[in-house]
C-alpha cells in the first residue's frame, strides 16, 4: 500500500508504564499489523485494535503486558556462523534466489 510516507516515517511505537497492565502498540509495520490483527481476532479479551488510519497505513492496538515479549539474542560467534554455513551447504540450502 502506498502511503506517501518515507520508510523513516513508518515507525513502531510501544508505550507502557509500571502502573497500567496494558501496552499500547502503534505501528506501520505490515507483518506486525497482520500478526496483531490475527491475535486480536483470536483473543479479543486480551488484545484490541483501538485505532487505524488507512491513509497512512498505521494501526494501534492495546494488549495485556504479559502477552508481549521482547527477545534479545546474542550475536553468533564466528565459529557458530561457520558451522551453520557448512551445515547449510552440506544439506542443500542455498542463499539468494
Amino acid at each position: 500500500m502506498k502511503t506517501g510516507l518515507k520508510k523513516s516515517q513508518k515507525t513502531t511505537e510501544i508505550f507502557f508504564d509500571e502502573a497500567n497492565p496494558m501496552v499500547e502498540i502503534r505501528t506501520h509495520n505490515t507483518d506486525l499489523k497482520k500478526r496483531l490483527t490475527a491475535y486480536a481476532a483470536d483473543y479479543p479479551d486480551i488484545c484490541k485494535l483501538t485505532d487505524e488510519d488507512a491513509e497512512t497505513g498505521y494501526k494501534s492496538f492495546t494488549i495485556f503486558k504479559g502477552r508481549l515479549s521482547f527477545r534479545l539474542t546474542a550475536p553468533y560467534s564466528e565459529e557458530r556462523r561457520r558451522a551453520a554455513s557448512d551445515y547449510a551447504t552440506n544439506n542443500g540450502f542455498r542463499s539468494g534466489s
